[in-house]
Formats: structure tokens, sequence, C-alpha cells
């Protein structure tokens, strides 16, 4: 098993370094489907995310692609919630079978919902830069109130099913900040991962849903893995690789709704 965890990190890491998203959408259904229960799939995920998206940070730092102003007002939303979640978790009275079933609809439901951002991206883009001078119209105040309610609902599904962090947050940040250039709000999505996953991660921790051993053999797979698949990037067609990744999201998602 060991092999086929290293395996399994070395795919899922290419993956990401290829297309940027996908990591928990791709990481704890693979878990799932090794017989890891889901609350400890979740939990080991999470820890996966903050440790491999830290390096992201450092390249996005070094390009100036990170608005630290935008992260700090996510993860005002995002950090508490998760720490509320993963305390609601704790003082769950109900036995670890319904636990692990509200997990494994919730990460359902998020898949779904992340399929959807995979494949509605450009026409979400289109619209907001459509209605941008609405949005540049807002007051400072009332976009910062969005983009904290946006990282509470972040914080609570991604610290339930590890999944949402990339591509759900990204197309959210798109819609509020539609004149920031892509990279940037990919660098800023990626830098409030961090902080976000760390925290429920390390919460799941403390329930005891993590595998250290486990953790360790994804990370030997899926280190080198990320930076081969940055090298590659763009070399196969964006318009090729979401479709299917979306296509693999939406019936694994639907096997764990229905």
């Amino acid at each position: 098993m060991e092999l086929a965890y290293i395996i399994a990190g070395l795919a899922v890491g290419f993956v990401v370094g290829m297309t940027g998203v996908g990591g928990g959408s791709l990481m704890t259904p693979i878990l799932l489907y090794f017989g890891i229960s889901p609350a400890t799939a979740v939990g080991t995920d999470l820890l996966y995310a903050a440790i491999t998206k830290s390096g992201g940070v450092l390249v996005h730092q070094r390009a100036r692609n990170i608005d630290w102003k935008i992260t700090g007002w996510l993860a005002a939303g995002s950090v508490p919630a998760a720490a509320a979640t993963v305390l609601l978790l704790h003082n769950w009275h109900g036995d670890i079978e319904t636990v692990n079933r509200l997990i494994k609809h919730g990460l359902g439901i998020a898949l779904l919902l992340t399929a959807v951002a995979i494949i509605c991206k450009q026409p979400l883009l289109k619209l907001a830069q459509r209605h941008a001078g609405d949005w540049l119209a807002m007051p400072d105040e009332r976009r910062n109130s969005y983009t904290v309610v946006v990282g509470v609902l972040l914080g609570v599904i991604v610290t339930l099913t590890s999944i949402g962090a990339g591509a759900l947050g990204t197309v959210a940040l798109f819609m509020l900040y539609p004149l920031l250039p892509t990279s940037r709000l990919v660098g800023t999505e990626i830098a409030h991962a961090v902080p976000l996953t760390l925290v429920a991660g390390l919460g799941h921790a403390g329930l005891g849903n993590l595998d250290w051993h486990l953790l360790l053999n994804l990370l030997i797979g899926s280190l080198p893995a990320i930076y081969l698949g940055s090298k590659l990037a763009g070399k196969v067609p964006d318009r090729v690789l979401r479709p299917l990744l979306a296509v693999m999201l939406v019936v694994t998602g639907s096997k764990l709704v229905f």
C-alpha cells in the first residue's frame, strides 16, 4: 500500500501542477477508494494541501502575485469558520459512522460544485468582466464584507470535505474582483488556502482524523510531481484537461451523494 499511496501522490501532484486545481477533489476520493475512512481522508488531505501549497506561496510571492489584503479578508472569515466547524465535530455526540456519513455526503456535494465551477469558469469570468463597472462602484466596505462571507463558506466546506479552496474560491474571487489579473487571483487564493487548510488539518489531527504515515507517503510522490507538472503546464490544452477533470468529479460526486 505504501507504493500505491506514493503513486497516488505522484498522479495528483502532477495534475495539480499542470492545472492548478483538483488537489482535494482528486486526493480525497482516491483515499476513500483505498478504504480510508472519510474523516481520516479529509484530515490527512487538509495537511497534505497545507504543506504542498506552501511552496506555491513562495513562488507566487516572488512574482508578486499575491494580494495580501484580499487574503486577510478571506482568512478573517474562513479561519474562524474552520475552527468552529472542527469544534462542532468535536462536540458531535453522534457515533463515528454518522460523522463519516455527513462528511461523505458533504464531499459529494463539494465535488459536484467544483465540477460546475471548473466547467463554467470562462462564462463566469466573462459575466464578471461585463459587469465590472457595477462591481467597481461597490463601496470597499461592502466588497470586504462579501469577501469575508465567501471566506466563511469556504471555511465550512473545506473543513468538512477538504475540497473547494482552489476551484470554488478562485471563481468566487473572480466575481468579486473582476479586473484583477488571473495570476494574481490564483496566487491570492493559494496564499489563503495555506492557513485555512493548516487550521482545519490540525483540528482534524486533534480529533484523531489524521494518518501521519499516509501523509508522508503522499508527500514523497507529490512534491516532485508538482514541480514536474508545473514545468509542463500549458503543454496540454486547457479545453481538454478541464472537461475531463469535471466529468471525473461529477461521476465521483454523484456516487458519494446518491
